[in-house]
C-alpha cells in the first residue's frame, strides 16, 4: 500500500483487558486485529520502536488471549519485541505512548511492570526453558495452568531453545500444560541463515500428510473426545507418508503444523483444542514479519526498527546528525582492511545489518559468516578459525557477548588467539533500556588474562584501533557506541599504529587531571571548556584509550602532578576504569583524591541516552559539577 487506510476504531477502546477481549464475537476478532494493527503503526510512526516483529504476530496475540486465561495462564515471549500487542491488550493500551520513553513502559516485557508479564525478555532463545520452569512450577505446586512460549524472530537457532527442548520433552517428566509455538518468519532482523531456516522451510515435505492433518483438525479438532482419535489417526499415516523424521517430534513435542498465522479463526480453533492434549506440543505458524504494512513487508530488515516515519506514506524521518555511525565506520574500515588482508574474517551473530558487517557480506561473502543467533558459537567458531591461522573479527553487541563470556575465557583468552572482539553498542544504549544496555564489558573483559580492552573517543580512532587489533597478535576487545560519532574526518585516512596500552594527553592544566575512556571525553572536553571560560582552573585531559593494559607511564605522570582526579567511563563502575586506577594510585603510593563517574550498582532503565547520561552523571554538566565540586 502507497498509503495507510485508515479504519474507525469501533472495537480497540472497548478492549481494556484480556477479559474484555472474551466478551468479542469470533467474527470480530479480525476487525480488532485491523484496529490493532493501525494503532501499533500509527503510534511507533512518533515515537519509534521495534515495528515489524510486533505486526507479524497480531493475530497470534489475539487468539492467544482469547483462548487463555491470562494471567493464570502464562505466556512467555522470546525475543520481547514482539510484545506490543500482547502490552496494549493487558491494561496498557493508554500508556502504550509512553513505551520506551523515560518512566514510561518498557519496549519489552517486564515482570515488575505487569502481572501479564510472567517473564522478563530482551535477550533470545530464552522462552523454552523459562516456560518449562513455569510449568513445572505449576505442577509442583498443584496448580492448574497453561504456559505457552512464543519463540520467532530467528531465535530457535540459539542453543539454549534446543537444551530447552530437549529437557522439557523428557518422557520421565509430565509437562503437559506446555506449548511451544515456533513463529516462523524466515526472518532474524535480517534474513535467517543457517541449516535450521533450511529444515523449517522443508518440515512439511509430505504435503499429504499435512493436508490430512490439518482437513482432520479442522472437522474434530474442537471436539473434545475426537482429540485422541485426531493424534492416533495422525500418527498411523505419518511412516507411510513422512519418510525423515520431525526434529521436534523426536524431542518428544507433538508437532501441529504448518499453520497460517495470520488467520485468527482457525488459530483459534487449534490453540482451543491444543489446550486439551496433555503432553508437551509445539506449534508451528507461519507468519510475514511487518504483516498488514506494505512498507515493513518490502523490507523487513529496516523496518525491524525503523524510526519516525510518515505512516501513510511509508516515508521515513532521516536523523538530522550529520557525523557517521560508529557501526558504518566499522563496517567500511573492516572491508578496506580485509582487501589489503586475505587473512581477515567476519563474523556475526545475526547482526549483520545492525552492526554494518554487511559491507563486507556484499563484497567479500565468502570471508564473511552470519552465523544466525548464537553468540557462544561466534567465538567458539572465531576461536577455531584464529587457531586456523586466520585472523577472525567477531562483532557481538555488548550485551550480548555477555551470552558467551565462557567461551571468550575458555576459548579465546586461555588460549592467547588473535581474535578481535568489536562490542558494539557499548555503554547506555537508550531506549532499549536494561536489557540491552552494554555496561559491564569493560568489567568483565578486563579481569580476563590476555585480554586487551580499548575504546576510541572518535570515529577516526575506531578505525585506527580496529587496523591496531588486526596487527596484534593476541585477543583484542575494542568497545564503542550505539549512534553516531562526533563528526572528525575518518575515511580515506591513513592507518595509523596505536601502541597497546598507551594514552594520550588530549589538554595540559595545573588544577585537576581528568582521566576519561571512550566517547564520554568528548563530554569531559566540553566541561573543561566552561570550567576554563570561567577562570576558576585550568584542567588537564587525559584520553587513556584502553582499559588494559593502563598506560603505567601516564598514569605515574598523572600522580606525581595532580592531587585531584576524575575518571569518567560510560559503564559500571564496580570493575571499571576507575577502580584500576585508584589501586594503582594506591599501589604506588600517590596520595590523589580521585572521583570516580560513571554507572552505579544498579540496573538503568530506559530514556534517551541523553536522559540517561544524566541520570548517571556523566554528561557535560555532570561532569562539570564534579569538577566544580573538586576545585
Amino acid at each position: 500500500m502507497e498509503s495507510m487506510q485508515h479504519i474507525e476504531y469501533n472495537l480497540l477502546y472497548k478492549v481494556n483487558s484480556p477479559k474484555d477481549l472474551k466478551q468479542l464475537s469470533l467474527s470480530e476478532l479480525s476487525q480488532y486485529c485491523a484496529e490493532l494493527r493501525q494503532y501499533i503503526i500509527e503510534e511507533c510512526s512518533k515515537n519509534p520502536g521495534h515495528l515489524a516483529s510486533s505486526l507479524g504476530v497480531i493475530e497470534l496475540t489475539v487468539a492467544l488471549h482469547y483462548v487463555y486465561d491470562v494471567p493464570n495462564d502464562k505466556l512467555v515471549w522470546d525475543v520481547g519485541h514482539q510484545a506490543y500487542a500482547h502490552k496494549i491488550i493487558t491494561e496498557r493500551r493508554d500508556l502504550f505512548p509512553t513505551n520506551r520513553k523515560m518512566g514510561g513502559i518498557s519496549g519489552f516485557p517486564r515482570m515488575a511492570e505487569s502481572k501479564y508479564d510472567s517473564f522478563g525478555a530482551g535477550h533470545s532463545s530464552t522462552s523454552i526453558s523459562a516456560a518449562f520452569g513455569l510449568a513445572k512450577a505449576a505442577e509442583l505446586k498443584g496448580e492448574n495452568s497453561h504456559v505457552v512460549a512464543i519463540i520467532g524472530d530467528g531465535a530457535m537457532t540459539g542453543g539454549l531453545a534446543f537444551e530447552g527442548l530437549n529437557n522439557a520433552g523428557d518422557k520421565n517428566g509430565k509437562n503437559g500444560n506446555l506449548l511451544v509455538i515456533l513463529n516462523d518468519n524466515d526472518m532474524a532482523i535480517d534474513q535467517a541463515t543457517g541449516a535450521l531456516k533450511s529444515y523449517l522451510a522443508h518440515v512439511s515435505t509430505s504435503k499429504h500428510y499435512n493436508r490430512f492433518k490439518r482437513w482432520l483438525w479442522r472437522i474434530f479438532g474442537h471436539v473434545p473426545p475426537f482429540l485422541r482419535m485426531c493424534q492416533k489417526v495422525g500418527n498411523a499415516i505419518k511412516q507411510g507418508l513422512l519418510q525423515n523424521s520431525n526434529l521436534f517430534e523426536s524431542l518428544n513435542f507433538r508437532y501441529f503444523g504448518q499453520i497460517d498465522g495470520h488467520n485468527i479463526e482457525e488459530l483459534v480453533r487449534i490453540l482451543s483444542a491444543l489446550k486439551d492434549i496433555n503432553e508437551p506440543k509445539l506449534l508451528h505458524i507461519i507468519t510475514t514479519k511487518g504483516k498488514g504494512y506494505t512498507p515493513a513487508e518490502d523490507n523487513q530488515s529496516v523496518w525491524h526498527a525503523p524510526g519516525r516515519f510518515n505512516p501513510d506514506t511509508g516515508e521515513r524521518i532521516p536523523s538530522k546528525d550529520s557525523a557517521s555511525r560508529y557501526q558504518d565506520v566499522f563496517g567500511d574500515t573492516l572491508v578496506e582492511l580485509a582487501r589489503k588482508n586475505e587473512k581477515i574474517i567476519g563474523i556475526t551473530p545475526a547482526m549483520p545489518s545492525g552492526c554494518s558487517m554487511n559491507t563486507m557480506m556484499r563484497e567479500i561473502p565468502e570471508r564473511c559468516f552470519d552465523v544466525g543467533i548464537a553468540e557462544g558459537h561466534a567465538v567458539t567458531f572465531s576461536a577455531g578459525l584464529a587457531a586456523g591461522g586466520m585472523h577472525p573479527v567477531c562483532n557481538i553487541y555488548s550485551s550480548f557477548m555477555q551470552r558467551a563470556y565462557d567461551n571468550v575465557i575458555h576459548d579465546v583468552a586461555l588460549q592467547n588467539l588473535p581474535v578481535t572482539f568489536c562490542l558494539d553498542r557499548g555503554g547506555l544504549v537508550g531506549e532499549d533500556g536494561a536489557t540491552h544496555h552494554g555496561v559491564f564489558d569493560i568489567a568483565y573483559f578486563s579481569c580476563v588474562p590476555n585480554m586487551i580492552v580499548a575504546s576510541p573517543m572518535n570515529e577516526a580512532e575506531l578505525r585506527n584501533m580496529l587496523y591496531s587489533a588486526i596487527e596484534t597478535p593476541s585477543p583484542y576487545a575494542i568497545r564503542y557506541p550505539r549512534g553516531c560519532g562526533v563528526g572528525v574526518e575518518w575515511k580515506d585516512k591513513p592507518f595509523s599504529m596505536i601502541t597497546t596500552g598507551r594514552g594520550r594527553q588530549i589538554k595540559a592544566g595545573n588544577d585537576v587531571a581528568l582521566l576519561t575512556l571512550g566517547p564520554v571525553g568528548n563530554f569531559a572536553a566540553k566541561a573543561i571548556e566552561r570550567i576554563e571560560a570561567t577562570g576558576k582552573a585550568t584542567i588537564a585531559h587525559y584520553d587513556m584509550r584502553f582499559a588494559k593494559p593502563l598506560d603505567e607511564e601516564l598514569l605515574h605522570e598523572v600522580g606525581k602532578m595532580f592531587q585531584k582526579v576524575i575518571t569518567v567511563e560510560d559503564g559500571i563502575l564496580r570493575g571499571g576504569i576507575g577502580e584500576s586506577i585508584i589501586k594503582f594510585f594506591n599501589d604506588n603510593g600517590y596520595t590523589v583524591q580521585v572521583k570516580t563517574l560513571g554507572i552505579e550498582d544498579r540496573f538503568i532503565e530506559h530514556g534517551t541516552p541523553a536522559q540517561l547520561y544524566a541520570l548517571c552523571g556523566y554528561d557535560v554538566d555532570g561532569i562539570e559539577k564534579a569538577i566544580n565540586s573538586m576545585i
